[in-house]
């Protein structure tokens, strides 16, 4: 086990599938997915004092995950989305608003907790709503090391909010639509990644930035050095949750110190791995991970 004490913060819900109801949100997912590869993190979200917010809770406890801060509203239910999956590359989601998640409270214990960790993981989406976003602007300013997991979901995000998050961020990880999209507040002709990043590391002072390529692969920028991946071909069941898992193994390498190009690959590996499950959190293990990269020696640019 990794002795790394990360904190992810933000929506934990249910995914409503046509095959059924599955966990999920960003935060909850990327915390499944560290844990799976030996970290085990810290979740603070809120659920509601109903049924799937039980539920909920004895997922999280069944992934081996603590509870503690994951908080119980009385006034709103427990958050879903309704997920179209007839594009099984790219999943859109219905979410339903207002729900528990959007309301978050600041105390004491949140607030230590969030300064002792060495990471302080957060999206864009728990910021639509003024309670949650208020917890988070609090957090941000105890955090040590700020990760950025965006998440532009119409029509829950601005311009400003989204600048400000940048602005507060050590590590920003995006898709290629979302590198796009945001280039154009700029008037920034989209000639490539790597002139969008650049000016979006610059502009903002970002230390880090990654984008994902879908089946392209995947882009790093840090220490003002850029590394590529070129992906790996697997046979897709779903891509729910890919994203999130490539988050947490990129992490997961970073964290213990591994070369930024092996880094990309094993978090390219991983998420490709999860998208031939069906679902967003698999149990895919870190030994799993290094079979299927032993398997396929593809090289880092």
């Amino acid at each position: 086990m990794i002795q790394k004490n990360i904190v992810c913060f933000g929506e934990m819900l249910w995914d409503m599938l046509p095959t059924g109801k599955q966990a999920g949100g960003a935060p909850m997912n990327v915390a499944v997915h560290l844990k799976n590869l030996g970290i085990t993190p810290t979740i603070i979200s809120r659920v509601g004092n109903d049924e799937l917010g039980e539920e909920l809770m004895a997922f999280v406890c069944e992934k081996g995950l603590s509870s503690t801060f994951i908080q119980h509203g009385k006034t709103h239910l427990t958050g879903v989305a309704k997920a179209n999956v007839s594009d099984k590359n790219e999943v859109v989601y219905k979410l339903v608003h207002p729900v528990a998640w959007d309301y978050i409270t600041y105390d004491e214990q949140v607030e230590k907790t969030v300064a002792q960790a060495d990471v302080f993981i957060f999206g864009s989406l728990i910021a639509r709503s003024q309670e949650s976003k208020t917890t988070l602007y609090h957090l941000l300013e105890q955090a040590k090391y700020k990760v950025f997991d965006v998440n532009l979901r119409s029509p829950f995000y601005d311009q400003e909010t989204i600048e400000y998050l940048l602005a507060k961020a050590d590590m920003v990880k995006m898709n290629s639509h979302e590198l796009s999209l945001i280039a154009t507040w700029y008037n920034e002709q989209y000639e490539s990644e790597k002139k969008a990043i650049l000016y979006l590391a610059n502009r903002f002072n970002i230390s880090t930035i990654c984008v994902t390529l879908g089946e392209k692969g995947a882009m790093l920028f840090t220490n003002g050095i850029f590394y590529e991946h070129t992906g790996f071909v697997v046979e897709v069941t779903d891509t729910i949750g890919s994203g999130d898992a490539f988050l947490a193994a990129l992490l997961r390498e970073l964290l213990v110190e591994q070369k930024p190009a092996e880094a990309l690959r094993f978090a390219c590996a991983t998420g490709s791995l999860v998208a031939t499950y069906q679902g967003a959190t698999p149990l895919l293990s870190y030994e799993q991970v290094q079979a299927f990269l032993a398997n396929n020696k593809y090289p880092c640019k």
